[in-house]
């Protein structure tokens, strides 16, 4: 049988993506500020995760190609199976998403995407350059066991990211009601990009933001965001932004003196942990703002 063949739809949507944040720039110049260099490191992020695609995802689609042959189903490649893997592979992306907020090795890669203190299209090419050594593969795993070729999957992952970008801008405030209640929409990801502790670990969606409300990860959009991470990277070098956390990691969990539980949970824990309680994890941070809020006003 005959590999299925897909188009690399993201590295053709590169001039789509150019012409993009050309037009929002031009809108929104007269009110408001555009930090280029920000947006130049983005970009630069984003060229330097295509290149790394480029050698790394053919490590990842051989794994995946090998596990083809352990398959339980073959589904095949029809217009039905590509919209049901698309409707599955945003489902997978929603959990994927999750833990990598959750899990600090995989945070390790995702932090990059959130780094900028600015919320444009430039910040949707703002992409990680170590998500393949971080193992997140293996959540998709279970559709190539279930039938779905790893093409496809690549396919629709693709698009899902596709569909992304234009969610990451402030110039479009609402869509349509019945959007809004399905669909992923600048509104709710803004959330998502916020900092603000309402808005920490919320609006994980990928295309469909009802996973989110199934789950009760959904927050609207009241305040305007306070864009970034909660400790500043502070930095536009590209080189920086990519392996600052995996830096920090590796200095945190070979710390002296530390338990073997410890140094485990500085890799596997939730971002934020501190075996002596000097920081804050999202779930911490969230709980005493809730606190401040229920104090009565001295």
């Amino acid at each position: 049988m005959n590999e299925p063949g897909f188009p690399d739809i993201l590295l053709w949507a590169i001039p789509f993506f150019i012409v993009c944040v050309v037009a929002e720039w031009l809108i929104i110049r007269r009110r408001a500020a555009y930090n280029w260099k920000d947006g130049f490191a983005s970009m630069a992020m984003g060229l330097g995760m295509t290149v790394s695609d480029i050698i790394a995802k053919l490590t990842g689609l051989a794994i995946l190609l090998w596990l083809w042959q352990f398959r339980f189903f073959d589904l095949g490649i029809g217009l039905p199976v590509i919209i049901i893997a698309f409707i599955i592979g945003d489902f997978k992306y929603y959990w994927s998403h999750r833990l990598a907020h959750r899990v600090r090795w995989w945070w390790m890669a995702h932090i990059v995407h959130h780094s900028s203190e600015h919320y444009n299209l430039t910040t949707a090419l703002r992409q990680p350059w170590t998500n393949h050594i971080s193992g997140a593969i293996i959540i998709s795993v279970p559709m190539v066991l279930l039938g779905f070729h790893p093409f496809l999957v690549a396919f629709v992952g693709a698009l899902n990211l596709l569909y992304q970008f234009w969610i990451h801008t402030e110039v479009i405030k609402k869509m349509p009601r019945w959007f809004e209640f399905i669909f992923n929409t600048p509104s709710h990801h803004r959330v998502h990009h916020g900092r603000n502790p309402e808005y920490l670990d919320t609006n994980y969606a990928g295309t469909l933001i009802i996973w989110d409300k199934m789950f009760g990860t959904f927050v609207p959009e009241a305040q305007r965001p306070d864009y970034g991470v909660v400790k500043k990277i502070e930095t536009y070098n590209p080189v920086t932004i990519a392996f600052a956390e995996l830096v920090q990691i590796f200095k945190d969990a070979f710390m002296p003196d530390l338990k073997l539980s410890e140094r485990l949970k500085y890799i596997f824990a939730p971002p934020g942990y501190s075996h002596d309680g000097s920081r804050q994890t999202s779930a911490q941070i969230k709980a005493q703002a809730a606190r401040t809020n229920l104090s009565p006003a001295e």
